[in-house]
């Protein structure tokens, strides 16, 4: 595929920073108009054991309204393959009258191998929405500049994603030496760009994690206009055999979220982007993405039955029902 040259250097502050001259203050996020029905979609990484029609077909039995679908190392699609194999899968997919709203990629900047391949195969299916990220903290250096020294990887990859009128969610996940985990270091690296072209994939599960009492609250707010995606998953502290506690992934609705006000929130917010639903505890290896699932799928289906069918309850009290 021919590609156009593209030079860094040549890129004015300006146009970087187009849209983008300031956060809009709390107020006028709460001043957005309502969003509508929100539909749902499955990470397809869960039902890596189905491929094409049985993919489809799968997702569309559980009552997804469409399917996320993972464009990466061992995905659904390789992204060697993507001008190839997407298509065709997406054809497949929209056959069973279901959406593509989005891809999980291995995206981390501009420079991540096939990633404009992925682009340009999204424009001409007309999906907009990738989920990117990756980044790291080294431990041994400040932290503050490690921050400023990632704007320029942002700006070149909001760039691309301008020229290809696609977006970038940066995916929120806990844990040690992650940016993003407190999401309040993603905000210092995101706030000036346009949230058109980079913007947050907010996981309320990893932001519980990592801020259980209202550090999730805050988090949700800084996100503020960069706020693109959403997963849903729910979690609890559990001690474990050493009596040191850890964070486990639980099935919806029987953790620590707080959806009802979580979604209470999103309705004020005005969001409309892709809201995904994530399987992490323990299913038979679907929660893995394995090939082969070691329980039923009648029992793994159930399973994400009963947790969609929590999901669109608390949608529906919120208001935000498809």
């Amino acid at each position: 595929m021919k590609r156009t040259e593209f030079d860094p250097s040549g890129i004015s502050r300006r146009r970087l920073l187009a849209g983008a001259a300031g956060l809009a203050p709390m107020s006028a996020v709460r001043a957005a108009p309502p969003a509508p029905g929100l539909k749902v979609a499955i990470f397809s990484k869960h039902l890596r054991h189905l491929e094409g029609e049985a993919l489809a077909r799968g997702a569309s039995e559980i009552g997804f309204d469409g399917i996320d679908l993972a464009v990466r190392k061992n995905g659904h699609v390789e992204p060697a393959q993507v001008n190839q194999d997407l298509p065709k899968l997406v054809d497949i997919i929209r056959r069973h009258h279901l959406e593509v709203p989005m891809l999980t990629t291995d995206i981390v900047d501009a420079d991540t191998p096939h990633a404009e391949d992925v682009l340009q195969a999204m424009r001409e299916l007309g999906i907009r929405y990738y989920r990117w990220g990756g980044f790291k903290y080294d431990y041994t250096q400040p932290i503050a500049p490690q921050l400023e020294a990632l704007k320029p990887r942002v700006a070149r990859l909001a760039e691309l994603n301008r020229r290809y009128r696609t977006t970038a969610m940066y995916h929120t996940h806990s844990g040690v030496g992650v940016v993003g985990a407190s999401i309040w270091d993603l905000h210092m690296i995101l706030r000036d760009f346009d949230p058109d072209a980079v913007g947050v994939n907010y996981d309320v599960g990893h932001a519980v994690i990592e801020g259980g009492i209202g550090g999730w609250i805050n988090s949700f707010h800084i996100t503020g206009r960069h706020l693109r995606g959403i997963a849903i998953k729910d979690c609890m502290w559990v001690k474990d055999a050493k009596q040191g506690w850890k964070a486990e992934f639980v099935p919806l609705g029987t953790g620590m979220v707080r959806f009802e006000k979580f979604f209470g929130m999103v309705k004020q917010s005005g969001f409309s982007g892709p809201l995904q639903i994530h399987f992490e505890y323990p299913l038979g290896g679907a929660n893995d993405g394995a090939r082969t699932l070691t329980m039923s799928q009648d029992e793994v289906f159930s399973a994400m039955k009963r947790d969609l069918g929590k999901l669109r309850a608390f949608l529906k009290e919120a208001g935000l029902s498809a």
